[in-house]
């Protein structure tokens, strides 16, 4: 998923995005430890989504709090 797509979501898609994804990772690390992966490519992948995620809640917070201080 591209960055710009993200943005496009809400905050709730956004938290449910990052909740499924989150769970995936653990899936895979705990699959990655116990056998072979097919994709370890998707490890790295699901980090970066998260990562992703959370930069992205991380400028809309920072954003919202500069709308506050406007605000006043």
């Amino acid at each position: 998923m591209k960055a710009q797509e993200l943005r496009e979501m809400t905050n709730e898609d956004l938290q449910q995005t990052l909740a499924d994804t989150s769970k995936r990772l653990f899936e895979l690390r705990v699959q990655a430890q116990a056998e072979r992966l097919d994709a370890p490519s998707e490890i790295r992948r699901s980090r970066r989504l998260i990562a992703r995620i959370k930069t992205i809640q991380t400028q809309r917070d920072a954003a919202e709090a500069a709308e506050a201080v406007e605000a006043e």
